[in-house]
């Protein structure tokens, strides 16, 4: 059923009319072990599953493939430190025999198909290898984010019960070294189901100890190692379970199973990134986060393309010019980070100057998402380096863009503020709290008409019932992505936030998202943050927390006074925001989101607990005494 040239809606149009076709002819352009004779089925637990009498394995896709075809001498993965100052390249066969016998070492510790591997790494390259060693035997990857507190760990470890865990002696941060070893042990030790074997990669900056008869050294190991075939597993068996953040405090473990994520990731680096086999691609985010899982190691591999493996920071390593460096020295097509990364950029160098040193030719679009991107941001960005930004929207659960502008199909006119239209195979709609679809322009909870597309979880490890109440309980026949938002006379859907970052002033339910994409807009203001203050007449009242762009001189009454007038001219006097605040930095996770619930908290003089994701831990301390020194702080 592929059509020659589809536009956007015919490509939309036939994986919501006849899904089942639509997903059967995308999933035809995989190397399977045996293809799939059934392509939706229903499990015991009634659960909807994607290609599941599928034989396949996602490591010989990702690069055995790729050899048998020829194409073994093209670079695979690229990886940059600034933070070491090292740089290498590995072709596809480099990176098939490394990942061959690197499983052979974890099969001497045990692992086989099924088993569960922690992998607890930095931003390197051994990273990937371990990944996919995990799936090249069949076994289940969890990635932990390095440098994760030892607590965060030992839950993790506890909730996978793995085999055996993977990590290095330490990871690189600006001008530090951060000990991984002593996390891993004290994290082994409060772990109720501890791994039984711990494979160590040594590197220069640290060297840690080991533990007798438990703790392997990756280059000794790798010395004796011979290559190790892949072992078929069945479309529906898992690849990976990654855990994001639960409202109970438990982590909530995503089950990604291996053919569904396969077909859906292999389509996505043509359909939404206009990617070929051979072209560059950088996602520069992280292993431990869905976006490398995704985009950094399984989608770009799949394609054919090189991915760029870099351990660094956007700023800083060495200034606001590294990703434009980046992209001019490797030659990337496409470049993929949070908006976070593109704002603190645009603060450290607001006219773009350093854009003007490198050589961009080569680079095509740059893609954002992890977060609300701010219309400001993207016009920056836009203006500074003459290049189309495309936001798109995607979650954990889903594993890739349920929303995007689809650049190798059809660019879309951009709308700022949305992430243009829904991907095919997402039937988004947006519902009232009974249920019933609203109109255009009409805000409410965003969701996804059953069944969703391959790549999303279909489970939660080891606890389905929290899935089934967490995800699909709200809505009966549809997924309850927890945002809200609307989508317009055009169909293009904007994404206002989580819904519980909609408050209540004197009845009126405002979005925090919208008034923040206001105060975005000032020429002073770097990134922001609104949230709801309680209030004794009004219920809630909104507060603004802004942090200036370098350079900016601007006093707080001044600021203040001009981001009122611009919250009353743009959304009314309803809003009421009557006070903002100049603040030096705000509390964000190391990938880039700023905690507005830990904010919430702070106001609300609730107890709160600093997340082990929090980027700096300093910030809270920091911004709750401000907070309070402005009477934003209201006890009871």
């Amino acid at each position: 059923m592929t059509t020659t040239n589809p536009t956007y809606q015919s490509e939309y149009q036939a994986s919501v009319d006849s899904p089942v076709d639509f997903w059967a002819d995308k999933a035809c352009a995989l190397p399977w072990f045996k293809a799939p004779s059934a392509k939706l089925t229903t499990d015991e637990n009634g659960q909807q599953l994607w290609f599941a009498d599928a034989k396949l394995n996602t490591c010989y896709m990702a690069l055995d493939h790729h050899v048998k075809q020829g194409r073994g001498d093209q670079v695979a993965v690229i990886y940059d430190s600034p933070v070491t100052g090292q740089k290498a390249q590995y072709s596809y066969a480099q990176m098939q025999e490394w990942v061959a016998k690197f499983a052979d070492v974890l099969q001497q510790q045990g692992v086989s198909k099924g088993d569960r591997v922690v992998i607890y790494m930095p931003m390197i390259v051994e990273a990937v290898v371990a990944m996919l060693a995990t799936a090249r035997l069949g076994a289940v990857h969890s990635v932990v984010f390095g440098g994760f507190a030892a607590a965060e760990l030992a839950v993790r470890i506890d909730d996978a019960k793995p085999k055996a865990l993977v990590t290095a002696s330490c990871g690189i941060e600006i001008n530090k070294v951060i000990e991984y070893k002593p996390m891993v042990d004290q994290a082994i030790e409060m772990a109720e189901s501890p791994p039984q074997s711990v494979v160590i990669l040594q590197r220069a900056e640290c060297q840690a100890a080991l533990v007798a008869n438990r703790d392997i050294d990756w280059q000794q190991a790798m010395q004796t190692a011979e290559p190790t075939e892949c072992v078929p597993v069945a479309g529906s068996d898992p690849l990976y379970i990654l855990y994001t953040s639960g409202t109970t405090g438990k982590p909530k473990g995503v089950v990604r199973d291996n053919a569904g994520h396969a077909v859906a990731l292999h389509y996505s680096m043509s359909a939404v990134y206009d990617m070929q086999p051979g072209d560059v691609f950088w996602a520069a985010s992280d292993v431990g986060w869905v976006v490398g899982h995704s985009y950094i190691v399984y989608a770009p591999l799949l394609k054919g393309c090189t991915t760029v493996v870099y351990e660094g920071k956007p700023i800083k390593t060495p200034d606001a010019g590294a990703f434009w460096r980046v992209a001019e020295k490797y030659k990337v097509k496409a470049l993929f980070a949070a908006p976070t990364a593109f704002r603190a950029i645009r603060k450290e160098d607001p006219n773009g100057e350093l854009i003007q040193d490198y050589d961009l030719s080569q680079l095509k679009n740059i893609f954002m998402a992890g977060e609300r991107l701010d219309p400001p941001t993207l016009e920056w960005t836009q203006n500074k380096t003459g290049k189309p930004v495309i936001d798109h929207w995607w979650q954990t659960e889903t594993g890739w863009s349920i929303a995007a502008n689809l650049t190798g199909i059809e660019l879309l006119p951009v709308k700022a503020g949305s992430a243009t239209r829904p991907v095919p195979g997402f039937d988004v709609q947006i519902l009232d709290e009974n249920g019933e679809q609203l109109g255009a322009n009409e805000q409410g909870a965003i969701a996804i008409k059953l069944p969703l597309p391959p790549s999303c979880l279909n489970t939660i490890w080891g606890d389905h019932q929290r899935y089934q109440e967490g995800y699909l309980s709200q809505f009966p026949g549809y997924y309850c992505t927890g945002d809200g938002g609307y989508i317009d006379e055009d169909g293009y859907l904007f994404v206002m936030g989580r819904t519980d970052d909609v408050i209540n002033v004197a009845g009126h339910r405002l979005s925090t998202g919208e008034m923040e994409e206001v105060l975005a807009a000032h020429d002073a203001v770097a990134e922001c943050s609104v949230i709801g203050v309680p209030d004794g007449l009004k219920g809630q009242v909104p507060v603004g927390l802004a942090v200036l762009k370098n350079g900016a001189e601007i006093q707080q009454s001044e600021l203040q006074s001009e981001l009122v007038s611009m919250i009353r001219r743009d959304i009314g006097a309803v809003a009421c925001l009557k006070q903002a605040l100049i603040v030096p930095r705000l509390p964000k996770t190391r990938s880039g989101k700023i905690l507005r619930k830990l904010l919430r908290q702070i106001a609300e003089a609730q107890p709160y607990t600093i997340p082990s994701t929090i980027d700096d831990p300093a910030s809270v301390d920091e911004l709750a005494g401000i907070m309070e020194e402005n009477g934003l702080v209201v006890r009871e």
